[in-house]
């Protein structure tokens, strides 16, 4: 998966303005032992990596707290750079709505033709949406797009 990887300080920093602006915003940790599986990564907006020495690279999940824990305590000190995007970021809500009417428009088009392939078909499908890191406004084009895409040709026929 394509994620933009950000340290504990800049995953804190990118954070902070949006929970400045009352969005709820939050970190995924996995099990020590596994970490995070695909399905689990295609809900995460970006992935957090602790650089360690590589000789001792080991780190337990309560480390790991620690460590984004104390980047977000230091942070509190110095004001959050204001956002420069006009819209606000779609909510996961919005997002996860968007998916299941994406894919329930790409079932009745018959798109997913091997059933065993579907669940990496939308997991794959779901990643390229979130990297995109939409906007409400944005989410709300790409309802209509299914829309239009839904209706097919007698949409355009009606609008000459």
């Amino acid at each position: 998966m394509a994620k933009r990887w950000l340290t504990p300080r800049e995953a804190v920093a990118a954070m902070l303005p949006l929970a400045a602006e009352g969005q709820k915003t939050g970190i995924m940790f996995g099990p020590e032992r596994t970490g995070l599986t695909h399905d689990d990564m295609t809900f995460a907006n970006e992935a957090i990596y602790i650089p360690v020495n590589p000789q001792f690279s080991s780190l337990n999940l309560a480390q790991a707290v620690l460590i984004l824990s104390y980047e977000w305590h230091e942070a509190q000190n110095k004001p959050p750079k204001p956002r420069q995007e006009p819209n606000r970021a779609a909510t996961k809500d919005e997002l996860h709505n968007f998916f299941d009417r994406l894919e329930g428009a790409l079932d009745e088009a018959g798109f997913f033709t091997t059933p065993e392939l579907r669940p990496t078909m939308v997991r794959n499908l779901r990643h390229a949406v979130q990297r995109a890191a939409m906007t409400e406004q944005e989410i709300r084009t790409w309802h209509g797009v299914v829309k239009a895409l839904a209706e097919g040709p007698k949409r355009k026929k009606d609008i000459q």
